[in-house]
């Protein structure tokens, strides 16, 4: 995954005419199964000996977030129990916690 990430940024450094990257913030939620730390370590093991050394991967984690179809209530999911706090419903639509985006970059 980590690859990817600098893949997509070294093709994004040659469209924005950038000559060096300071810090690549990605959102990744809770439900990708991703650990930011792991993935971090890959980054910064990776870019050694490319255009992006030196740069550093900024994590944002995304908690998970569903809207209960019974009553049309979102909410906060804690501890991955989907069951709406209002009305008991299981019949949950995840409305955030699936993110895995480059937010953006910062580079000059």
């Amino acid at each position: 995954m980590a690859r990817e990430i600098i893949d997509i940024v070294q093709a994004e450094m040659v469209r924005q005419n950038l000559h060096r990257v300071e810090s690549v913030v990605v959102r990744i939620g809770a439900l990708t199964g991703l650990n930011a730390d792991a993935l971090a370590f890959g980054f910064e093991a990776s870019v050694v000996d490319t255009p992006l050394a030196g740069a550093r991967l900024d994590v944002q984690q995304v908690p998970i977030k569903a809207k209960c179809r019974a009553c049309g209530q979102e909410d906060a999911v804690e501890e991955f129990v989907f069951i709406c706090p209002h009305c008991g419903g299981t019949d949950l639509e995840v409305v955030q916690g699936e993110e895995l985006d480059i937010d953006h970059i910062l580079g000059e």
